[in-house]
């Protein structure tokens, strides 16, 4: 009976050390925040952190806005961002994909890459399109817990 939980206490030991090990890329801490515009928070959106400066050479990260408040991911699970300089691109277009589900439904394969180009291209945006553009707003994530925080404007 003892040689059993030993060995089960090993197991799950092992299990613990190998599930819990190193992606290789190295330590990246939590980022989230708060975009509003007008002082109205937005609704949906995506935000991307693109690296750049002495961290250019680093993986950028990306998040959703839901109901104005967002968190970062690199690999996924709000993993959080690397340390360093960042450009970032906030993104709120509300396309109309009527047309390419109804081409998808008639071929019955995927999306036409043609479709959602121009459904993407004359969405509506909630947000002006100057924000997704990545030179516009910048942020630094610091080697602790971040919250960063967008205010835009006209």
């Amino acid at each position: 009976m003892m040689m059993t939980a030993t060995s089960l206490a090993s197991a799950l030991g092992l299990l613990f050390v190998i599930g819990c090990s190193d992606d290789g890329l190295g330590k990246r801490y939590g980022v989230s925040g708060k975009v509003t515009y007008k002082n109205d928070p937005v609704a949906n959106a995506s935000i991307a952190f693109i690296a750049s400066g002495e961290n250019a050479e680093k993986r950028g990260a990306t998040g959703v806005v839901k109901d104005g408040y967002y968190t970062l991911s690199t690999l996924g699970g709000d993993d959080g961002a690397f340390p360093g300089d960042y450009k970032v691109s906030i993104t709120a277009r509300e396309a109309d994909m009527s047309t390419a589900k109804a081409n998808q439904e008639k071929t019955g394969g995927s999306f036409r890459q043609d479709d959602v180009a121009k459904a993407y291209k004359n969405a509506k945006s909630s947000i002006p399109r100057k924000y997704e553009s990545p030179d516009l707003l910048k942020a630094k994530v610091e080697a602790h817990s971040n919250t960063i925080n967008f205010d835009l404007a006209d």
